[in-house]
């Protein structure tokens, strides 16, 4: 059996293909268009692996998605594929909905082909599209207001958050108008190996360690829920193999923090796993900045759903997972450079642009 990822060379698409490939049996397809975040160097010590194969592809490729989904036969897509930074989406929107809606919608029509052209029975029956979504569709809570919830109202307030909630949508109506056996999840904050270092956690580490100042927005007051790359991971498996047909899935990492005590507890297991050589403690280098324009003040999810339907939680807590997370970066100091130079790109060349 196949399952076919989209977006596989990035942040949560790498760590999901390396969870899959450590708990199944199954091969995965990992298509990537491999845009600026999206780095096949991550998963190079898999090409020798029978279960692997990477395909180079654009999701608004209709025909070149299509012909993938024929050749490869898959039980299910999951679309990580996105553009997911906020900072670019204000100063590029157009990229965003160029990728996460119409991108998203040539995926569905094309998976909705694929479907129909199973025969009926137990293949058409297992299929499944499950689209990988954010807590940033439900916009900005207040410090007393209700965690996020599946039936939360969804207020996206930055360019990036309006087209996931866009897609999700479009996954609902292939879903309602086509029957599509369509899945969705909406998940918190996620950090840990792999993250491309313009997120606030391997910024943070990368510049700490370069001598540079650690930008923070605004007060840094602003409160997010922490997950571990990891245990999101176990929470889609969970929801492919036993997530009603239709539903929306909630996955939070139970961390409500703020950005700054993020970024001081970074600089206090740094200051303790690798010591600065000026002696200074690495919250010496905190630089508040000017806010972003629409900067949600609090996201956090309630992840009741999928801990009573799918009995999942997460298996780290922030203490855990941050220093995992610290520890990985500094045991991969090359791969930090290679993507702050841009190295990366060369390899890119080499391998799939000659």
């Amino acid at each position: 059996m196949t399952i076919l990822v989209t977006g596989g060379a990035g942040f949560i698409g790498t760590n999901f293909v390396r969870e899959w490939l450590r708990h199944s049996t199954e091969r995965v397809v990992n298509y990537d268009k491999l845009t600026y975040a999206g780095n096949a160097e991550n998963l190079d010590d898999l090409v020798s692996d029978e279960r692997y194969r990477f395909v180079r592809g654009d999701i608004c490729d209709f025909d070149a998605f299509a012909g993938v989904l024929a050749q490869e036969k898959p039980r299910a897509v999951l679309n990580f594929a996105a553009e997911s930074h906020v900072d670019r989406s204000i100063h590029g929107p157009e990229d965003f909905v160029q990728t996460n809606v119409v991108g998203v919608s040539r995926l569905l029509q094309a998976s909705l082909h694929y479907w129909r052209s199973l025969p009926d029975g137990a293949d058409r029956d297992a299929f499944r599209f499950l689209q990988v979504s954010t807590d940033e569709v439900y916009g900005s809570l207040t410090p007393d207001a209700p965690l996020f919830r599946e039936d939360s109202r969804y207020e996206p307030n930055s360019p990036y958050a309006a087209t996931k909630a866009a897609s999700d949508h479009l996954v609902r109506a292939w879903g309602v108008t086509f029957g599509l056996p369509v899945l969705t999840t909406n998940c918190s904050n996620n950090y840990g190996p792999y993250q491309f270092p313009e997120k606030l956690i391997p910024l943070v580490i990368g510049n700490a360690l370069a001598g540079r100042d650690l930008p923070v927005y605004g007060d840094g007051m602003q409160v997010r829920d922490w997950l571990f790359v990891s245990d999101h991971c176990a929470a889609l498996r969970a929801v492919l193999e036993s997530g009603r047909v239709g539903d929306t899935y909630n996955i939070g990492g139970l961390n409500e923090i703020t950005n700054i005590a993020v970024v001081n507890a970074i600089c206090t297991i740094l200051d303790e796993l690798s010591p600065a050589a000026s002696g200074k403690p690495y919250a010496n280098q905190i630089r508040h900045v000017t806010d972003r324009p629409g900067h949600d003040r609090r996201y956090a999810i309630d992840a009741t759903k999928i801990r009573t339907a799918l009995n999942w939680r997460p298996a780290e807590t922030f203490s855990t997972g941050l220093r995992k997370t610290v520890q990985w970066y500094l045991a991969n100091t090359a791969w930090l450079d290679r993507v702050r130079s841009g190295a990366y790109r060369d390899w890119l060349a080499r391998h799939y642009d000659a």
